[in-house]
This record gives structure tokens, sequence and C-alpha cells, in this order.
């Protein structure tokens, strides 16, 4: 398979950060009440994905090993900037429906993960197609859980699946549907990544854990007030 068709196969189907890595779950449970939703999300990320791993590709040889994160997110911060501009100017209706988690794309696990783990130690092409099969990925999985949970809820009055809890619904039995992939797939000699992230408890290898524990710690200390 040529290298650069298997970055993007790597993304959509045998890592794919939805239902495979399960990275990136906050804007995968909250943005998807629609199909454009999704799609809107997902092409953000993609975007930079591939710009940020080309630039950090890049400058790969360049960055000192001491601020690797702090040069990542520089990087990220400034072109997630660029994007929310652009879609406040020409698509201002998805940009309000999608909120503040265009800027929360700057501390995504998807991003930041591949710019670590692929585009620091990889030329800039197959950096480019990385980027791109991942974004891809992401923005299939989103797009499938909010037309899912679009069909159902608008379309035939579902309620619960446009509510939070519809989000989890779509999301466990896509994920299972995965897993039945998996088993073939390892059957046949092909396995798929290993689950990680935070629905698997992975904080670990998760650039948002700080994060999480923070916001754990300030809904406990509320409850206690």
């Amino acid at each position: 398979m040529n290298k650069y068709v298997e970055r993007l196969y790597n993304g959509i189907i045998k890592e794919n950060p939805t239902f495979v890595l399960m990275l990136g779950m906050c804007p995968t449970l909250a943005v998807t009440s629609s199909a454009v939703n999704g799609i809107g999300m997902g092409l953000s990320t993609t975007v930079v994905l591939v710009m940020s791993n080309l630039l950090i590709s890049l400058f790969r040889k360049v960055i000192p090993n001491g601020v690797r994160m702090p040069a990542y997110i520089v990087v990220v911060a400034s072109l997630v900037t660029i994007v929310q501009f652009i879609m406040q100017a020409y698509t201002p209706s998805l940009s309000a429906s999608l909120g503040v988690y265009i800027p929360l794309i700057v501390v995504n696990c998807i991003i930041l993960g591949r710019a670590e783990s692929y585009a620091s130690k990889n030329p800039v092409t197959p950096s480019i197609f990385d980027g791109l099969g991942m974004g891809l990925g992401f923005t299939i999985g989103l797009t499938c859980i909010g037309l899912i949970r679009q069909i159902l809820g608008a379309s035939l009055g579902i309620t619960v699946f446009i509510m939070a809890p519809g989000a989890f619904l779509v999301l466990a039995f896509l994920v299972a549907g995965m897993n039945v992939v998996r088993d073939k797939m390892e059957k046949k000699g092909k396995p798929l990544a290993a689950p990680s992230g935070c629905i698997t408890g992975d904080c670990a290898s998760c650039s948002q854990s700080a994060m999480c524990t923070g916001k754990l710690q300030e809904t406990a200390k509320k409850e206690e007030e």
C-alpha cells in the first residue's frame, strides 16, 4: 500500500479517533445534535490538523525539545484563531452553533497527539496525509453521530436523541459496531489500534488530563458548599 494512502487509511479506519482511539470526546458528544454541526466541527478540526502537522513537521528540527508542547500550542492556537475568524465571516450561523468548541480545538487530544507522535518525527508530506486522514476520520465519526441523532431526534420525534443522553447512546452503539469490526479484523490478522483516551480511563496519554482533574475538583468543591 502506498505510504500516503496508508496514512489516510490509518486515520479513517485503523486508528479512527472517534470510534477506535476515542479521542476528542468533548466536541464529539457536545456538537453532534445535527449532521451539519458534525461536518462543520470535523472539517474545522481537519484544517487545523493538516496545517499544524505541516508546520510542526517543517520546523521539527528547529523546535527545542524542552519547549515542544508550548510551541505546538502556539502553532495550533494561531491556526484555530484564523479558522474561527473565517467561520465568523463566512458561516456565522454555524460558528454560533458550535460556539466555544471552536476555540477549544486548541487543546484537542487528536491535534496535540498527532503533533507529538507523528508530525514531530516525520517529513512534511506524510505528516500532511496523516493529519488529513485523522481529520477525515474525525469528520466521518461526528457526521455519523450527528446524522443518526438528527434522524431519530428531529425527524422521528424521539427527543432523547437530541438531548445529551442521546449522544452517549448513539456513540455506544457505533463503538459496539466498531468492536465487531475489530474482532473480524483481528481474526484476519489485521488488528485495529487499541482504544485509548477519556472513555477508557487512559488519562496518562491525554493532553487534557490536568484540565479534567481541575474540573472534577472544582465540581466536588461546589457540591461540598
